[in-house]
């Protein structure tokens, strides 16, 4: 079976990235800089979305260095402890490499440690990565490369990976960059192709190299040349819109059936759209007659999705979706255009940010529940306020809640309201043995001090707690 195109031409060195020039420079800066001792800054953030080169970008660095590769990406297990046993423990040794000769640090024989999707870690499968990765980054003796789509769902989680990291932008490549490198792979097969037909891939790829190179092979099986007339064999790439696409049709281009048809190709179901609308329609209607308009056309709209909800029957999802984009697109009467950037729902902002909050105190609170022996309820209602004010003053609590609560590095910042790397939480996990002692008796009275009840048979047997309720 012949080699998929997209491995066999995968660039082998910095130079054969294509469109990213700054980009390269800075990385191969970076690397440079490992030659002179361990840099301030042990470790690179590669960002963009998919296909621009960034996992290309780094095994090409490591063929230009001469160095090896521990890589996880998302097909790995990737808990904390198999990063620390993997990613971790490989940046503190040297290691035989490929040629099968071992050469140290002085010698140049570096591994570089690279965590492919690392904005996508943190799911209760991973729950304790994102410790390891701090102490990785701040920590490692080889060079570190993480690489995500989404740089903000990795930085709001940890302060190091702002700091102590250099973050590198990604960007698409230019449809004219592409022609070359295609033209290339061509004449590599023996395929002789005409520069409309790669320029027609480029556009057709949404300048996605992978999917351009997909593309070029696909056209070129069991031919030896291929122009302008093998365009009807390109099937359209169906490239994802967003709302920022519907809307701009909508108020930007005043294109009625255009904001209608884009929405339909978008990822975007009717009432997340209505959502962003709404968001964005005082913004962009500054008369007061087209404003009155416009909401009533995403009142209706809104009527329409009710029904929808209460009858179960999602066809009206249509006249939903024509109300609020051409029903809204119409409304507008008077002239002018907003030149401001349409702006993302605060609704969806908070919850977005929240969610992830919310999964973690709901943990905290099922785990606290189990070891002081009262419901989650309860726990987040009169436990979680008054166990902080203690936990916060109390070096023996916080180290007692992680021995025998079992608490993540992540649930006892939520619960102390501080980040995973500070000071505080650090030291509670580097307790080795908690003594919790308790308080001294009381002095004697006259009166008899009246005793707790027995704990039942059934639980006679399991271990106490700080706490009895």
């Amino acid at each position: 079976m012949t080699e998929d195109w997209t491995e066999k031409y995968r660039p082998k060195k910095l130079s054969d990235v294509i469109g990213n020039p700054s980009a390269v420079k800075e990385l191969r800066e970076w690397a440079d800089s490992w030659s002179e001792g361990i840099p301030k800054k042990r470790a690179v953030v590669l960002i963009g979305s998919p296909g621009v080169g960034k996992t290309s970008s780094a095994g090409a660095l490591a063929n230009d260095m001469g160095w090896d590769i521990v890589e996880m990406n998302a097909s790995d297990q990737r808990t904390g402890a198999a990063i620390r046993d993997v990613a971790l423990r490989g940046s503190y040794f040297n290691s035989i490499g490929k040629d099968e000769e071992y050469r140290g640090s002085r010698e140049g024989g570096k591994k570089l440690i690279v965590l492919d999707e690392a904005d996508n870690l943190f799911g209760n499968a991973d729950r304790g990565a994102l410790p390891v990765i701090n102490e990785l980054i701040k920590t490692t003796k080889q060079p570190v490369i993480l690489i995500v789509n989404d740089f903000y769902a990795l930085s709001k989680k940890s302060s190091a990976v702002k700091t102590d990291t250099i973050q590198i932008t990604f960007r698409k490549p230019q449809t004219k960059s592409m022609i070359a490198p295609l033209r290339k792979i061509a004449l590599s097969e023996g395929v002789s192709a005409d520069d409309r037909i790669l320029e027609r891939i480029a556009e057709n790829s949404n300048n996605d190299m992978r999917a351009a190179i997909r593309d070029l092979e696909a056209l070129s099986y069991g031919r030896s040349s291929i122009d302008a007339s093998c365009a009807d064999g390109l099937q359209e790439r169906v490239v994802r819109k967003d709302m920022y696409d519907v809307l701009d049709k909508m108020f930007r281009s005043s294109d009625p059936f255009g904001a209608r048809a884009t929405l339909s190709n978008a990822d975007v179901d009717p009432e997340t759209a209505i959502i962003w609308i709404d968001e964005n329609l005082p913004y962009e209607y500054r008369e007061p007659g087209d404003l009155v308009r416009g909401y009533e056309r995403l009142s209706r709209a809104d009527i329409f999705l009710g029904r929808v909800s209460r009858r179960q029957y999602y066809g009206m999802w249509s006249y939903a979706s024509d109300i609020m984009t051409a029903g809204v697109s119409v409304a507008k009467m008077g002239a002018g255009t907003s030149r401001e950037r349409f702006r993302f729902p605060a609704y969806l902002m908070k919850m977005s940010r929240s969610r992830s909050v919310r999964e973690l105190r709901s943990s905290l609170c099922l785990k606290l529940s189990r070891y002081l022996h009262t419901s989650t309820k309860r726990v987040e209602a009169d436990i979680l306020g008054p166990l902080k004010e203690i936990a916060l003053n109390d070096p023996g609590i916080r180290a007692a809640l992680v021995k025998e609560a079992f608490l993540e590095p992540e649930e006892l910042g939520l619960l102390l309201d501080m980040k995973i790397d500070s000071k505080m939480v650090k030291e509670a996990f580097q307790i080795p043995n908690v003594v919790v002692t308790a308080p001294e008796p009381a002095a004697p009275s006259e009166k008899k001090e009246e005793r707790p009840p027995e704990r039942p048979a059934e639980t006679a047997g399991k271990r106490s707690t700080l706490f009895d309720f």
